[in-house]
């Protein structure tokens, strides 16, 4: 069965059928069943839009037309009027309708079945002559388009001429002589192109139908389906309804509502109409509509509450049956013929997240719903445009490029491409975006300085990523779409002819990764009062532990503020990366002896015992995680004659030796080389001052429960052993100095190779926890680096070589099965083994909801991704059906 049909009270479909009847048909039939006022009609299943393209597109499926002539029957039956009759014509729509909304993308034609014939009868019916010449005209204007693929300038600039030629500037006001030429110019046109408006209304409404269904693939429906993640064989269905018309004068008219208000939540109708037009008129922008509510416009006296208000009230009565009904705030379609409401359309409205968050927790609080349903109504993602500034969604941006959204917030600034610069004009006074191929740690002051950050390479764990989210700064990384020229100050766009030169305007938008050319208008950070209730509900539904990145004290107190359950990952190399701080490190590194390097211990030892000291403040009792230095020490290494002349005076060291030190430090290939755990093996005094100042800053608190020590690069058991037997020591020692009990700690590895992952039996032995690090372990499981991959990874994106970036969406085949693993390995080796992710996959919606399938106890992510975090998990909760 591929034709259900609906009306009169009845339905074939049921709401259940959305796959096959589409969520417009489907809503239709469930409206019908309601007693809601729809007119009748039949809706076409996606099967036969499958069958359709399966066949070339080149005709309708077999066996479909016979289906077609029964729904016909009881739309002639319903209405009491004949497809093709020139006195009584029935006319009807023609509007697609997926499973999933995709608002705009596919196509509709209006008044099928309208022929030069029937204009008279049409006319005849009570509208007069205008009416039927403007449905006409409609109708080929859709049906050139739609239908026959006519370029639409062919018809509007036929009608441009004509307005001109008559001196108005509206349709509406166009003499009716002119009308009647207009509709004569068209079919003229549509002739000479070999695209006439067929004469026989069935051959019309079966083209209409191809059209529809072509509608499918056009370059809009599919751009916008895989930006929405919406799969290509699922088809449209498409709904051949009675036409009721809007357009019949002064009380008659066209519109769309919401149940509640799609921006801010607010539980009241709300929406526009448009008086004496069809439906196309009020979505196509050309029109001036006027608003539902008198607390939706400024003018109050245009409102339908107004000027039609017992129709309003017939309006708002059914918007609160079928929202009572379907549960869910509800976006409608509605048409008024002479006074009377029909329903053409009811789906679930496209909301602003605020509004979401509102509505949600708003419906659970009236038991419309319950507290996991308001959890499940709330995209965890979403949460970004709600705790940060974003782009207005009334603006119109020119979108340059799109990177990765590797910070949030929306800023806008001048482009500048030297640091030295950004710090000179930003301290000048200016907003300045920093542009970068990528950057590295001499860029610090310049990223303080600006209030954005944009590179063409990097990803999510990149340098520039890193210290901007630290920062609080916007960043967009990993920018492919550009090419930066920094020595000339400029980008230009890699596909066009598009530069951007220094002092030009940009926007960066941090939470889509948009790249705007120009000042945008933005919206700042507004959570309304149920946001609070929203994540309330959330943390007591939630099993897994949310904690944050914290490099310092101010970030750890963001967490604080985001609802974080203590500082997961703390990355004490970035402690490491301010000027004066750099010297000292590079100076230990690269001085000639021990006691060389001791001295230097001594100078980094209370800077790091206050950073320390300043974190565990900011977290109180609750979990601190510490890593261990992991920056390869080819990242400390100075690459300038000065830089290292300037560490020779320091060390009071002959410069040629300095030299020479720094050429066998160098590495090949500093990620897969000298770092983490490695160096704390063979420059043992870096660990040993950090780990003495965080034992140190524990005492001077007064003592800290849920202290985690965190090796980088673990690979095998014994390097774990070897440093474990070390810090233990430390621990030990800075008691007895300091007269107190001994101080508690648990010791475990990050686990980010493979061979880590395979080994996690052996290393579980001597280890009181794992954590797990996505970036580094997709990095070594996939054999691509990070800040590389975005010269490539687009193109394999683009060209489905990989259905996603890795370094973006974690691999749950690939690195996530050796997570696993590793989980299991662990736990078997040492029971109830605590296991924690990392990484930039951490805080997305898809790897919290993987982690708690798989039995991670905690994630921890960036600050500012904590509430996405712990929504995700509270969802995964439920899915996984868990008591509350």
């Amino acid at each position: 069965m591929r034709v259900y049909t609906f009306g009169s009270g009845t339905a074939e479909g049921r709401l259940d059928l959305v796959e096959q009847l589409g969520g417009k048909g489907a809503g239709l039939a469930a409206m019908s069943r309601m007693g809601v006022p729809v007119p009748p009609g039949f809706t076409i299943t996606t099967d036969a839009c499958r069958a359709f393209h399966a066949d070339g597109g080149r005709s309708l499926p077999d066996g479909l037309l016979p289906e077609l002539e029964r729904g016909l029957t009881h739309l002639e039956s319903a209405t009491g009027r004949r497809l093709g009759d020139p006195n009584h014509p029935l006319l009807v729509s023609v509007r697609s309708g997926a499973a999933v909304s995709m608002p705009g993308m596919m196509d509709t034609v209006l008044d099928v079945g309208l022929t030069r014939a029937s204009l008279d009868g049409l006319a005849a019916m009570g509208a007069g002559r205008r009416f039927a010449l403007d449905s006409y005209r409609r109708l080929m204007e859709m049906y050139a388009e739609i239908v026959h693929g006519l370029d639409p300038s062919t018809l509007i600039g036929l009608r441009d001429d004509i307005l001109e030629l008559a001196r108005v500037t509206e349709l509406a006001a166009l003499p009716l002589e002119y009308l009647e030429g207009l509709c004569a110019a068209y079919e003229k046109a549509m002739a000479e192109a070999d695209a006439p408006l067929p004469e026989a209304p069935r051959a019309q409404l079966f083209g209409a139908i191809e059209g529809v269904f072509r509608s499918w693939n056009t370059r809009r429906a599919i751009n916008h389906r895989r930006a929405a993640g919406i799969p290509d064989d699922l088809g449209t269905a498409v709904t051949v309804q009675a036409m009721v018309f809007g357009n019949l004068g002064p009380d008659s008219a066209t519109g769309v509502a919401f149940t509640r208000h799609p921006t801010t939540g607010e539980p009241r109708l709300s929406g526009e109409y448009l008086p004496d037009a069809q439906g196309e008129d009020v979505v196509g922008g050309a029109h001036h509509v006027r608003p539902l509510a008198r607390a939706d416009g400024l003018n109050t006296d245009e409102s339908l509450e107004a000027t039609a208000p017992a129709v309003f009230a017939e309006l708002q009565s059914i918007a609160q049956v079928l929202e009572g009904h379907f549960r869910e705030v509800q976006d409608l379609e509605f048409t008024i013929e002479g006074g009377r409401v029909w329903m053409l359309q009811t789906r679930p409205a496209n909301r602003s997240v605020r509004a979401a968050v509102r509505a949600a927790v708003e419906m659970a609080r009236e038991g419309m719903i319950d507290r996991d349903e308001a959890l499940r109504r709330v995209d965890p993602e979403s949460l970004t445009r709600l705790l940060h500034p974003s782009v207005d969604a009334h603006a119109r941006p020119r979108v340059l490029a799109r990177g990765l959204p590797a910070s949030p917030g929306a800023v806008s600034g001048i482009a500048v491409f030297d640091p030295d610069t950004a710090v000179e004009r930003a301290g000048a006074g200016d907003r300045v975006i920093l542009v970068r191929v990528e950057t590295s740690t001499e860029d610090m002051d310049a990223i303080r300085a600006a209030v954005g950050v944009l590179t063409s390479r990097g990803g999510l764990t990149s340098h520039a990523a890193l210290v901007a989210r630290g920062l609080g700064r916007c960043c967009v990384t990993g920018c492919a779409d550009i090419v930066v020229d920094e020595r000339r100050g400029r980008f230009r766009i890699r596909r066009g002819s598009q530069v951007v030169e220094a002092g030009d305007v940009l926007t960066l938008d941090g939470s889509t990764g948009e790249v705007i050319l120009g000042e945008v208008a933005t919206t700042p950070a507004d959570p309304p009062e149920t946001f609070g209730a929203l994540m309330e509900w959330a943390d007591a539904r939630r099993r897994l532990d949310v904690r944050s990145n914290a490099d310092d004290a101010a970030a750890a107190q963001q967490g604080v503020q985001h609802g974080a359950n203590g500082v997961g990952l703390c990355c004490t190399e970035h402690m490491f990366l301010e000027d004066d701080r750099l010297m000292l490190v590079r100076s230990l590194v690269l001085a000639p002896d021990a006691k060389a390097r001791r001295r230097e211990v001594e100078s980094i030892l209370p800077r790091q015992r206050r950073d320390f000291r300043a974190l565990l403040e900011a977290s109180a009792d609750q979990p601190v995680g510490v890593r261990l230095l992991d920056l390869p020490l080819h990242d400390f290494m100075p690459t300038e004659r000065a830089e290292l002349r300037e560490v020779a005076d320091w060390l009071e060291t002959p410069f040629d030796q300095v030299v020479t030190r720094a050429q066998r430090l160098r590495a090949n290939n500093p990620d897969l080389g000298h770092r983490g755990c490695r160096v704390g093996l063979t420059f043992p005094e870096l660990y040993e001052v950090q780990v003495r100042a965080l034992f140190e800053a524990v005492v001077d608190v007064g003592g800290h429960d849920q202290l985690q020590v965190i090796i980088p690069m673990v690979t095998c058991a014994e390097e774990l052993t070897r440093l474990h037997r070390r810090i233990a020591h430390m621990a030990r020692r800075v008691a007895r100095e300091r007269a107190v009990d001994p101080i508690p700690f648990a010791l475990g590895p990050m686990v980010e190779s493979p061979r880590a992952c395979l080994a996690a039996g052996e290393l579980a032995k001597a280890a009181d926890f794992f954590l797990f690090g996505t970036n580094d372990l997709t990095m070594t499981t996939y054999g691509m680096h990070r800040d590389d991959s975005g010269r490539f990874l687009p193109f394999y994106v683009d060209n489905d070589v990989l259905p996603a970036d890795p370094f973006v969406r974690l691999d749950q085949g690939t690195v996530g099965r050796l997570v696993e693993w590793a989980v299991a390995a662990g736990r078997a080796a040492r029971p109830g083994l605590p296991c924690g992710l990392s990484g930039a996959h951490a805080g997305t919606a898809d790897a919290v909801e993987w982690a708690h399938r798989v039995g991670i106890d905690y994630v921890t992510c960036a600050p500012h991704r904590v509430p996405i975090a712990r929504l995700a998990a509270a969802r995964a909760a439920i899915t996984g059906g868990e008591d509350a």
